[in-house]
């Protein structure tokens, strides 16, 4: 989970503020000591630590605070906020070329999942009405063209290649040629990493650079390295300068050092950040949406854009009925599943509830296995048996196991998962879950 034990130590200290009526400077100073700590143990770099906590400290202490009537709350909000201005204030967005075609040219080192994320960039410019082509300009790594190609395939959107002998530069130039006359107004150019940087490198890139001038210089970094990731977006900014940074593997990063430091230490936007292995699994990077995340306070509006994708209105007032109704069945579980599948890993879903504990569903997994020995288990079971489950005794898990090639504790798991999803819904009955459902459904954000 993104910024998992960074947010479980800061989440604990912001409930010790909130339930604090009085202040001191003495209590501010312990408090931000072991925020210190949190974010140092989080690998954020040194540097903007100490900057981090002098801003809060010398906002925290003020008269307007300490004597207000909830100087906790107050503080609270003051780390919110300045959490927010560490990672960029507001959203940055791509920037595009008055005269198409606009280039993008991914940069990075080695192992940072450029390639992969050159195709996932092409596929979120195509669901904005853009088209992109892909081209093939690492020409030193084994089988990174035919890497490029699969993805591309899998997209369905166009890869310019040139194979292995043609030099960078040329195809980067051929490319954008090729854009012109065949009408593609978005080319992102897949360049060469080494596994450190090195004067070779550069100059390559510099040279690329200089021949098609593009748009924007976006450097892919892999955020679980830490601080060998804001070092290395430091050097690339100096050598060659950039204008954004993609975070790639945040849902892997339980520290999130790399995140908190990067914009603070290269003084470029963070423009994406990538939360999955699957092609359609990068996102816009929102630094208030990020801040709330890792101070448990959610990220409604994130939800609300993953939901509306996945569920239509109809699925929306039928399981809002459910709930309420308390007639939520196995069959309902099963569908639920399938529609939280297209949203994503469901630890980060439940990451962007406000005040919600993840760990309470710690035990559901959607993996690929896991999904298929649910929809077995389920379809091995009758309809009365689907509708009451509370029925299904010892004989007929095993039968049920039998069935659907498992095991009677595969059979017992899901059982024991199905109750705490029931647990879930609980937590959105009445109101809450009007909201929620009604924003799920595309209908008029209540939030």
């Amino acid at each position: 989970m993104v910024f998992e034990g960074l947010s479980e130590k800061l989440q604990n200290l912001m409930k010790k503020m909130r339930g604090s009526v009085r202040f001191s400077e003495k209590d501010v100073k312990d408090m931000m000591r072991e925020v210190k700590l949190a974010l140092l143990e989080a690998d954020v770099n040194f540097k903007v630590v100490k900057d981090f906590v002098n801003s809060v400290s010398e906002r925290a202490v003020g008269q307007s605070v300490l004597e207000s009537l909830t100087p906790g709350q107050q503080i609270v909000k003051i780390v919110h906020e300045e959490l927010i201005k560490l990672m960029g204030s507001v959203p940055s967005k791509l920037t595009y070329s008055p005269a198409p075609p606009t280039v993008y040219m991914m940069v990075g080192l080695q192992g940072s999942g450029k390639t992969t994320t050159s195709g996932k960039l092409a596929n979120l410019l195509r669901k904005e009405g853009k088209r992109p082509l892909l081209v093939a300009c690492d020409v030193y790594r084994p089988a990174a063209v035919k890497q490029l190609q699969v993805v591309g395939g899998q997209l369905n959107i166009p890869v310019f290649e040139m194979g292995t002998d043609t030099d960078p530069v040329i195809i980067a130039q051929k490319a954008v040629e090729h854009a012109k006359s065949m009408q593609f107004d978005t080319v992102i150019i897949d360049t060469a990493g080494r596994l450190h940087i090195d004067e070779e490198l550069m100059n390559e890139l510099k040279r690329i650079k200089e021949a098609v001038k593009p748009q924007e210089i976006l450097l892919v970094v892999d955020s679980m390295t830490g601080q060998d990731a804001v070092n290395v977006a430091g050097s690339f900014n100096e050598k060659l300068g950039i204008d954004g940074v993609i975070l790639t593997k945040l849902d892997g990063d339980t520290r999130g050092g790399a995140a908190l430091s990067v914009r603070a230490v290269t003084g470029k936007p963070i423009k994406f950040a990538g939360l999955g292995e699957k092609l359609n699994d990068l996102e816009p990077f929102y630094p208030d949406r990020m801040a709330s995340r890792i101070l448990g306070m959610g990220d409604v509006l994130s939800l609300i854009e993953k939901a509306q994708a996945a569920f239509d209105e109809k699925q929306a007032i039928e399981l809002e009925r459910k709930m309420r109704t308390a007639t939520f069945t196995l069959d309902d579980f099963l569908e639920q599943m399938q529609q939280l599948k297209k949203m994503g890993p469901l630890n980060q879903i439940l990451g962007m509830l406000p005040g919600f504990n993840a760990k309470a569903l710690k035990g559901i997994e959607l993996d690929e296995k896991q999904f298929a020995r649910t929809v077995a288990i389920i379809q091995s079971m009758t309809k009365q048996e689907r509708n009451n489950p509370s029925i299904l005794n010892a004989s007929r898990r095993l039968r049920i196991a039998k069935g659907s090639g498992t095991t009677v504790t595969d059979v017992n798991r899901l059982l024991k998962q199905f109750e705490d999803m029931k647990k879930l819904m609980k937590q959105f009955s009445g109101g809450n879950a009007k909201k929620i459902m009604r924003s799920m459904g595309g209908f008029r954000k209540p939030f």
